[in-house]
């Protein structure tokens, strides 16, 4: 599988996919730390408030742009795509230095919209041109190595855009940009089948997408199952702080971990769960996956209530065994969210028309931005009514049993 790499038909797709999600988290990240430390130190609810806004802009062209994004992805020539995208990154990197370096909100606001922009774009177009370049027994394990890696890079981007001093991070992210764009013209052509139309209205684009994907009874499945995994992703990483500091009198640098062990365990699960199916699009294991998944969230609530909420450092923190438990269950837990969203990305590339195959993308970025919208909110107003991030991780969690009879209506189909 890691000989993929190595691959023209592969190799450069994947470097520009992880420049590209290393720099959207580096740009962010960098904002949420100049907020917070500097804009409004001395005020709490703005720099929450304003953390909040960079959140939300990010998403909000999937909703808007969706649609179009899986059109011109369908209609036209991916690697094509990949190269524009990666030129406009550039340019916004360049208006994310200048915001930065002239210490502008509203520009560095606007700068992380336009990269919300950029990722909508690039998220049909990096899973859907998967299939015109890999055979059928590389594609388990080539969608494996594109989502693992995106959950390392979201984790790099993070952690050098807390390190890295603010004037810093404008001239790396131009020249990360500049690099993504050179790997993207390595990519080889994927032109589209014949007779696509684009389609740039936003709404019956959009609709379009979410009326062929809900058509298709595998498409649907596969579409609610994957955003109800980054819905619980999201709701998880949204909580790791809180869950650190309040319920087990943790570090920040506890609470880094949590995020580390998080995201490596995905990206574990990602990658074994295309050996372990040898290569064969199914999704036999997804049940068994979202079954430990929440078998690891409920052992997860009993061992954080055997940590106990006084003050620690790393080094207490593991000095008990009951903080190793912690760790194992939240790295369980995201092993198997690796084996149970990797199958489900390789339902949504081959499920559907080759025409259509990147809308059904697009419409399952939209149906995952709603969900991940509303899981937030959710559990944030399940904490704030006294539930408590613990409980409330675990009957997150626990959803998943909802999903098990349409799980295996799908790998009977």
């Amino acid at each position: 599988m890691l000989a993929l790499l190595t691959t023209r038909r592969f190799g450069p797709l994947f470097a520009t996919q992880f420049l590209g999600a290393f720099n959207d988290n580096l740009f962010r990240t960098a904002l949420v730390f100049i907020v917070a430390y500097d804009v409004a130190a001395t005020d709490p609810k703005q720099a929450a408030l304003l953390a909040s806004t960079a959140a939300g802009l990010f998403i909000l062209p999937y909703f808007l742009f969706s649609g179009i994004a899986g059109s011109v992805a369908d209609a036209r020539d991916k690697a094509a795509i990949c190269r524009l995208v990666k030129l406009s990154e550039i340019a916004f990197m360049a208006l994310g230095w200048a915001a930065l370096a002239l210490g502008s909100l509203p520009m560095a606001l606007a700068v992380v919209f336009l990269m919300g922009c950029h990722s909508t774009l690039f998220g049909p177009v990096k899973y859907a041109i998967l299939p015109q370049h890999l055979r059928e027994t590389e594609l388990l394990g080539g969608t494996g190595l594109v989502e693992g890696a995106t959950f390392v890079a979201i984790l790099l981007g993070q952690v050098a855009g807390g390190l890295l001093a603010t004037q810093a991070v404008g001239p790396i992210a131009v020249a990360i940009a500049g690099l993504g764009w050179l790997t993207a013209r390595l990519i080889p052509p994927a032109p589209p089948e014949p007779g696509t139309h684009l389609n740039w209205n936003p709404l019956s684009s959009s609709r379009a997408a979410l009326g062929h994907a809900f058509a298709n009874r595998r498409l649907l499945i596969a579409t609610l199952a994957i955003s109800w995994f980054w819905a619980l992703g999201a709701v998880y990483t949204s909580q790791f702080v809180p869950l650190a500091k309040n319920d087990m009198g943790g570090s920040e640098s506890v609470a880094t971990l949590f995020l580390v062990a998080f995201s490596v365990g995905i990206a574990a699960g990602s990658v074994a769960v295309g050996r372990w199916l040898k290569g064969r699009v199914s999704t036999r294991l997804c049940g068994a996956a979202g079954l430990v998944m929440a078998l690891a969230g409920i052992d997860l609530w009993f061992a954080i209530g055997a940590v106990g909420a006084a003050p620690k450092d790393v080094a207490s923190f593991f000095s008990a065994f009951a903080g190793w438990r912690v760790l194992i269950d939240l790295t369980v837990l995201a092993l198997a969210g690796g084996v149970f969203s990797v199958p489900l990305y390789a339902v949504l590339q081959t499920a559907g028309d080759a025409g259509t195959r990147a809308s059904a993308i697009a419409a399952n970025n939209i149906i995952n931005s709603l969900f991940q919208v509303a899981a937030v909110l959710g559990a944030g107003a399940a904490v704030a009514a006294g539930l408590g991030v613990p409980l409330v991780l675990m009957l997150s969690g626990l959803t998943v049993l909802l999903l098990l009879p349409a799980l295996h209506r799908l790998e009977r189909t």
